[in-house]
């Protein structure tokens, strides 16, 4: 037994490798190409009324499909024979379980985790990702219904046809052996839904695990290299050596992924606000509206929405009386939203003007308090960079000799 076991994996481990020289040697043909699929195993259905070690059966199924490039592909897989489920009672002259017939037929996608994440087109060893939608149809469960026992509450006993759509998630794997055949093992969950399921307890899950082979044909040709012109003896025309015949060089194509990154921007929007103080001297509330605080305010106003403008102006306690400052603050206050307007601001943004006199002093150093402050909020919209991992494939003329 342990010479078996050490045969079998000397033999998986070198028919990858010899394939590999094989295609490297011949020039492996990538896809797209077509191919036809064999396979057989076992299933089981599960049943929560039932022991489901007594429910295995044999399973067979046949695909057509093609691999439109290194990563993606797509099949019609058809699987079934017979089946096996049961009840937590005795049938007639029989230990709880039925027999039934079944066949499913679904789409599915494929794709090839291997080419999908790697850096390589071709691998000697292939895990695909597969994914479909179908049918499941259920026929000649006529006896199965004789054989009911009598008060039994199976659904749809007196049905002998019934149809369900299907749904499968699966992983597969494929060793290519030479440039046609490649091995394959596969594991399916089957979930039947939105019908009538073939077995009476209604049970919707079915997982399928088989072996088979991949025969694939339909290659894409590679293209015809002109030939070398011959003169009327039968040497050629360049140095009429038949040698150079021999020499010509020989091309093959291949198809290359090519992984890029796909840019695009999306719009964001984020809250601005910005402070800007004017400085009095004393005695003084005259505002130009060149000023550079007055400028900065109308510029960050033209990148936002929804804006609102405040102007609060105060007057220094330590020069003139609370009356002479109370009125200079409201000057600076009034003259400070005009020269605000001279520079092209709407009005209806500037929600409140207050002047506070030398009743609230803003800073510690007196001087500073002679100030008008313009505050600003608004709604910012940016530019967020997006990026997308797409791929395209390219054909690709070597010579390989």
């Amino acid at each position: 037994m342990k010479k078996y076991l050490f045969l079998a994996l000397m033999f998986l481990t070198t028919v990858p490798v010899l394939a590999q020289d094989e295609y490297e040697e011949n020039g492996h043909r990538l896809p797209p190409y077509n191919f036809f699929g064999i396979q057989g195993g076992v299933q089981n259905t599960f049943n929560n009324e039932f022991n489901n070690w007594k429910t295995f059966t044999p399973t067979a199924s046949i695909s057509f499909g093609r691999m439109f490039s290194p990563v993606v592909g797509a099949r019609l897989h058809f699987n079934g024979i017979w089946d096996k489920s049961g009840v937590n009672y005795i049938l007639q002259n029989q230990d709880g379980h039925y027999n039934y017939n079944y066949v499913t037929g679904s789409v599915d996608a494929l794709v090839n985790l291997c080419t999908l994440f790697g850096k390589k087109n071709w691998y000697p060893v292939n895990l695909f990702f597969i994914g479909g939608l179908g049918a499941n149809y259920a026929f000649e469960n006529a006896g199965n219904c004789e054989a009911v026992a009598a008060g039994s509450d199976m659904l749809y006993a007196d049905n002998d046809d019934r149809w369900a759509f299907n749904g499968r998630v699966g992983l597969g794997l494929e060793i290519p052996i030479v440039r046609w055949l490649s091995f394959t093992l596969e594991g399916d969950l089957n979930a039947r839904f939105a019908g009538k399921q073939e077995v009476f307890n209604d049970d919707v899950l079915q997982m399928t695990a088989q072996a088979g082979l991949n025969f694939k044909f339909g290659y894409k040709k590679n293209k015809p290299v002109a030939p070398v012109a011959v003169s009327s003896v039968g040497a050629l025309n360049d140095d009429r050596s038949t040698d150079a015949v021999a020499a010509r060089p020989e091309y093959r194509t291949r198809i290359d992924t090519i992984w890029y990154d796909d840019v695009t921007y999306k719009d964001v929007t984020a809250d601005r606000d910005i402070k800007k103080e004017i400085f009095f001297g004393v005695r003084e509330s005259d505002v130009n509206d060149s000023d550079a605080q007055i400028s900065a305010v109308a510029e960050f106003l033209k990148g936002v929405k929804n804006a609102e403008i405040t102007i609060t102006a105060y007057a220094d306690k330590e020069t003139g009386s609370p009356k002479v400052n109370m009125n200079y603050s409201k000057q600076r206050a009034q003259k400070t939203r005009q020269a605000l307007i001279n520079k092209g601001v709407d009005p209806s943004i500037i929600k409140n003007v207050e002047w506070k006199g030398d009743t609230e002093q803003p800073y510690a150093d007196n001087d500073k308090n002679r100030v008008s402050i313009i505050k600003g909020h608004g709604i910012y919209t940016d530019k967020e960079k997006v990026v997308a991992k797409k791929f395209r494939t390219k054909e690709v003329r070597e010579r390989i000799n």
